[in-house]
């Protein structure tokens, strides 16, 4: 089973649970905005991902911040993260504790869950 891990309301998480539905994928999803996330996980994607790929700094959420609340190492980025998941790049799909896709391209996604 898969877990989708992030917010419902952001675009690029629409463009991807449409692209599920219309593949007949199913999942379970996470919502930050009303499960927050947990170290234990944050502690495993750590170490499937470097923390500068697992931060949205495109995102709205990390241009407000201040320079001195960015994170410098992945300490920082994992209690940011932890305080701040919306931080967090979305979506993020797991499988069996691995993170199988960052993000959503079409054709990424189209090579992953194919077979």
């Amino acid at each position: 089973m898969y877990t989708l891990y992030a917010i419902p309301n952001c675009d690029t998480v629409k463009k991807a649970r449409v692209w599920l539905a219309g593949q007949g994928i199913d999942y379970l999803f996470h919502d930050y905005k009303k499960q927050g996330i947990d170290q234990p996980t944050i502690e495993r994607w750590l170490q499937q991902k470097p923390w500068e790929e697992l931060i949205n700094r495109a995102g709205t959420t990390w241009k407000k911040l201040a320079d001195a609340e960015k994170p410098t190492d992945s300490k920082g980025a994992m209690a940011l993260m932890m305080e701040k998941p919306s931080v967090i790049r979305r979506p993020l799909i797991e499988a069996n504790g691995k993170i199988i896709v960052l993000g959503f391209r079409e054709d990424a996604y189209t090579e992953t869950f194919s077979g």
